[in-house]
């Protein structure tokens, strides 16, 4: 089982106005009546707010800023073993608190000078669009919440955890953030819906699950691997590839579960050259063509087929 697994708990808003997080059968605090309230007065909070208002402040309690000491400091160590140089410069750079939760503003306090970024609060999944269409304006849309305390080092979806951690450490490299920009600003060139599709694989096989080379060794740089303690572990036992757009956008994978194939760049240039010039340059004709070389090396089906 992938504990990180990117499943955001579904999130509704009553006739009442009240809210309410849907948390799965197998969620560490389905049966954890205060969790599940906590967690839906988190969402509500970043339902109510509006954008131009200051981001909603939350009152972390101390059991939560534990579990994000916990954490930080089991993730220290993994990331000086596992993370790519260019992450760990990065890391330095922003220089995160590990001793209690941030707020959201606080974030784009210490990332906004070093690359342009800033952080707004989801209440959970936001659409596809609308998340990419973000991170072409240099906004990252994350969380509020944390894993439930039981299991501090496991998480069903994404929390504040990955969201900081994983991405707005990712963030703070120069470069790994204009490759993420990119990413976000093709989308508004995109029309239909298979070349989003295909262009948010590529993302999710690189700036999620992305691993690279690095002084003989192979190092990870994704998101999704360096915001989870098991997935470290794990990642260099999984199958490796060389970077391959057209594999990358059409490899069907669980998200659910640990990665069994992983797309590895040889450098931080070639990622650039690679990823980066694709998402600076894929438009639907494109994205169209590399389905369809798909097709004719037999890793997809025929769309009638």
């Amino acid at each position: 089982m992938f504990e990180e697994g990117q499943l955001y708990s579904p999130v509704t808003q009553h006739d009442d106005g009240t809210v309410e997080v849907h948390l799965s059968d197998n969620h560490p605090g389905r049966n954890d009546p205060a969790y599940v309230a906590r967690r839906s007065e988190i969402a509500g909070a970043a339902m109510a707010w509006t954008r131009g208002e200051p981001i909603p402040h939350i009152d972390y309690t101390d059991a939560e800023h534990e579990i994000w000491r916990t954490v930080s400091h089991e993730l220290t160590p993994k990331h000086e073993k596992y993370a790519h140089s260019e992450y760990l410069a990065a890391k330095h750079a922003l220089r995160l608190p590990t001793e209690h939760v941030p707020q959201l503003h606080e974030v784009s306090e210490l990332l906004e000078p070093i690359t342009g970024w800033t952080y707004v609060a989801a209440p959970g999944l936001v659409p596809l669009r609308d998340f990419y269409g973000d991170l072409g304006a240099r906004t990252f849309n994350s969380t509020q919440y944390l894993r439930h305390g039981s299991q501090p080092l496991y998480t069903p979806e994404p929390d504040i955890i990955h969201e900081v951690i994983g991405h707005g450490n990712q963030l703070a490299s120069p470069r790994f953030a204009r490759i993420t920009e990119a990413a976000g600003q093709a989308s508004l060139r995109l029309e239909t819906e298979e070349a989003m599709k295909f262009v948010a694989d590529v993302f999710w096989f690189s700036m999620e699950f992305g691993i690279m080379r690095e002084h003989g060794e192979v190092k990870a740089y994704g998101a999704g691997i360096l915001s989870s303690y098991g997935e470290m572990d794990e990642y260099a036992h999984m199958e490796h590839r060389d970077l391959d757009l057209v594999d990358m956008g059409t490899l069907n994978y669980d998200i659910t579960a640990y990665q069994p194939v992983l797309f590895c760049a040889d450098s931080l240039d070639q990622l650039e050259g690679v990823v980066g010039e694709f998402f600076e340059t894929v438009d639907d004709d494109l994205a169209a063509r590399l389905r369809a070389e798909a097709v004719e090396r037999g890793l997809v089906s025929a769309p009638d087929a």
